[in-house]
């Protein structure tokens, strides 16, 4: 079933049993490893194909996914590239890899440096449009890029970022306060009062000199700061396609908390991670796991696959690489889900690539350690399930904000504490337990609590 394609050139993330090549710059195969002998994963739907524009129809697929023979003779000299110069992934037996996209109108062309912090993405991924609050945000977050210089002499740049947030709080106020949903306001309110209070505590650990005290600092503000965002939403922004609004969604964010076991570090024994799910962006994708959260799925489950590449979980025991609903008795397809800058609604059931959006920036991209997406068979865009991956290196194959990720796999959280340790789990490390610290109640169509 798995075949080689000229132009795709990079670890597949799919759900199907075959694995890496020792050999990097050797032909490289579509699949990827979940290191269990079990058979090859067979399609769990069709694709769901309907009416609403935002899909694409079998023939326009076909036509789009069919290349030229220019397209594999210019990814052939891309391979020959790769060839000359891979870089080391410690892949293990048969997969597909990527490509870099060097080609000016396959790049993701963005200027300026790439948001990496997992918490400013998830504030920029906020469907709101308030430019006075981010006026406010924005120096905030060059305090961290200030606090790179050496010794004290940090402190100078540290009160400049200061008193632009704060001259953009005084002047912008009132429109930020017009910004908050009415049944929120009195909260937002009071949260911009708390930031203002902060900003001057702040100033005073700048005047005393105090560098260890700055960091801290900032992310409160930042975390009141993105607490006023979200008290501008007023409710779900849009209606979910007819023929999934019957699944799981999670109609806003919500936070879980996984825990895992780790079984050969003797420096580390338990992992507690904090998962943001962005249901604004991916509510069909983020209302599936946490509808499976709820069931109690990943806990015991072991970590399969921890290659350097990405930490992956949930292919369950026995022959089924997804999951079945014990009321059905049936697997539980998810469709690719892929939120666009400047779109009000996602596209499903296509990556950018074949919708021809080649410099489409997504709502939600691989740009964050611990970045976290639907792992999927390669040929079959609907057939994410269950199994999950987090996103661990940066790579000459998958920069920031030019990653050939975004657009084929859908992003629907980012770990936001201890990311950082995901990089120490290895297989057979066991999830302890993944429970729900807040959002739960923004889960509609829960299947948990019908009784199988």
């Amino acid at each position: 079933m798995s075949s080689f394609i000229c132009h795709h050139f990079y670890p597949s993330l799919c759900t199907s049993k075959l694995a890496f090549p020792t050999n990097p710059i050797a032909p490289i195969y579509l699949g990827i490893p979940n290191y269990r002998d079990k058979a090859r994963f067979s399609r769990l739907s069709s694709r769901c194909y309907s009416e609403v524009p935002r899909h694409i129809d079998s023939h326009d697929k076909q036509k789009k996914s069919s290349f030229s023979m220019k397209q594999c003779a210019i990814s052939i000299a891309l391979a020959i590239g790769l060839i000359t110069g891979a870089p080391d992934l410690n892949w293990q037996s048969r997969a597909q890899a990527i490509t870099t996209p060097v080609l000016p109108d396959l790049a993701v062309l963005i200027s300026g440096p790439p948001i990496k912090d997992p918490e400013a993405l998830l504030r920029y991924a906020l469907p709101i449009d308030n430019k006075a609050i981010r006026e406010v945000q924005k120096p905030l977050e060059d305090i961290t890029d200030s606090l790179k210089v050496a010794g004290l002499k940090a402190l100078d740049s540290v009160e400049r970022n200061l008193k632009q947030a704060s001259r953009a709080l005084k002047n912008g106020k009132s429109l930020i306060i017009s910004g908050l949903a009415e049944s929120k306001k009195d909260r937002g309110m009071e949260l911009l009062d708390r930031l203002e209070i902060g900003m001057g505590e702040l100033q005073q650990i700048v005047e005393n000199r105090y560098r260890d005290g700055v960091a801290p600092k900032q992310k409160e503000l930042l975390q009141y700061v993105g607490s006023v965002e979200e008290d501008m939403v007023d409710g779900f922004p849009y209606e979910v396609p007819e023929e999934y609004r019957s699944m799981p969604l999670l109609k806003g964010r919500a936070v879980v908390q996984m825990k895992v076991k780790v079984k050969d570090n003797p420096n580390l024994e338990d992992c507690v991670f904090r998962i943001v799910l962005d249901g604004y962006n991916a509510p069909v994708t983020s209302g599936n796991f946490l509808d499976l959260v709820e069931r109690h799925f990943y806990d015991g489950m072991e970590i399969q696959r921890a290659d350097g590449f990405v930490v992956q979980t949930g292919d369950p025991e026995g022959p089924a690489e997804g999951f079945i609903d014990p009321s059905t008795e049936k697997p539980r397809a998810v469709p690719l889900e892929i939120m666009v800058e400047g779109e009000k609604v996602p596209f499903y059931g296509a990556t950018l690539e074949e919708l021809g959006l080649y410099k489409a920036q997504t709502k939600l991209p691989f740009n964050a350690f611990g970045t976290m997406a639907m792992a999927r068979e390669e040929f079959e865009n609907n057939s994410a399930s269950s199994q999950v991956f987090w996103l661990l290196k940066e790579s000459e194959l998958t920069p920031s904000n030019a990653n050939i990720l975004d657009g084929r796999y859908a992003v629907f959280g980012y770990v936001t504490e201890n990311e950082d340790y995901l990089a120490d789990l290895k297989v057979g490390d066991v999830i302890e337990s993944v429970q729900v610290v807040s959002g739960g109640d923004n889960l509609v169509n829960p299947t948990y609590k019908i009784a199988g």
